[in-house]
């Protein structure tokens, strides 16, 4: 099975399942253990259990392989092992406390495609650039002049 197939399978696994937030990063030039790394988002243990099976189930019948399936037992996230994409599923809140993203903010974010229409689908989620927060990943030089645009208009929110 090919990389891009691999993704566009589980990209439709966690869409049918009604998984928010998905985010699929290249990670190939970060690390030698795998290439892509797609993290999605359920409301509760019950659907992320849901929506991890159906990525295993879903990949097997595409003819994939599954390596490994961890948290299973706990729900709040789980790990799909799928060799060269490793897939996140994990609760909002979660989520929101490792912030993946932000750990690997060097990784390229990847649209993903509709297969209904070939045309890109919007981000799911806007990066934290784009919401005006000061983050790790941004430059120096950025935050050093927020910083002083602060101070000489304190109106200014950002």
């Amino acid at each position: 099975m090919t990389l891009a197939k691999l993704i566009k399978t589980v990209v439709a696994a966690l869409d049918e399942i009604k998984a928010r937030d998905v985010e699929v990063l290249d990670v190939k030039k970060l690390t030698a253990l795998f290439d892509r790394m797609i993290i999605a988002s359920g409301d509760s243990t019950r659907q992320t259990r849901a929506i991890a099976n159906n990525v295993v189930e879903k990949v097997k019948a595409a003819g994939g392989i599954v390596y490994g399936v961890e948290g299973e037992g706990n729900g709040e996230w789980i790990l799909v092992d799928l060799g060269d994409v490793l897939v996140h599923v994990m609760q909002a809140a979660v989520r929101a406390h490792y912030n993946l993203e932000e750990l690997w903010a060097q990784a390229a974010r990847i649209n993903k495609i509709s297969e209904s229409s070939g045309r890109k689908k919007p981000a799911a989620r806007p990066l934290a650039a784009e919401e005006g927060k000061v983050t790790p990943a941004t430059p120096a030089k950025t935050r050093k002049a927020r910083a002083t645009r602060a101070k000489t208009n304190p109106d200014d929110e950002r």
